[in-house]
């Protein structure tokens, strides 16, 4: 079984201008977790960063960018907002990636531990090639 002191995370970068959301946030997620690695661990980080760029281009199938909605709720009565992914994609557009991705992740300490090591942003420039990230073919 692995352990924490032990492991030694990598840094790659997934370009996604063209590609599809889901693909993207899925090969994210299992690098994230540490899948791709042979001493995965379950109950263990042993991923590794992720660097998504173009978030901006990425794609969506069929319908959804004008029928699916992204709900958020103040907690005051009335106070729902929901908004398309055109409207998310123009606003903010690294929310489409990162809100899939966390959605791959498990919901407890070690899930928001490894969200932190996702960075995404919309255009191609980033400040991480210090870490010299390797590219991932999807």
């Amino acid at each position: 079984m692995a352990k924490k002191e032990e492991q030694s995370p990598r840094w790659f970068v997934i370009d996604a201008n063209g590609k599809v959301l889901g693909k993207v946030a899925a090969r994210a997620a299992n690098i994230l977790r540490g899948k791709v690695k042979p001493q995965f661990t379950p109950h263990v980080d042993t991923g590794d960063f992720v660097v998504v760029i173009n978030a901006g281009k990425v794609v969506v199938t069929g319908k959804k960018e004008t029928d699916k909605e992204y709900m958020t709720y103040s907690q005051y009565p009335g106070k729902e907002k929901r908004r398309t992914v055109a409207a998310v994609r123009l606003h903010r557009p690294e929310h489409l990636i990162e809100h899939a991705v966390k959605g791959m992740i498990p919901r407890n300490r070690l899930g928001r531990q490894i969200i932190t090591k996702l960075k995404v942003y919309a255009g191609k420039d980033h400040p991480h090639t210090a870490q010299k990230p390797e590219p991932v073919a999807l």
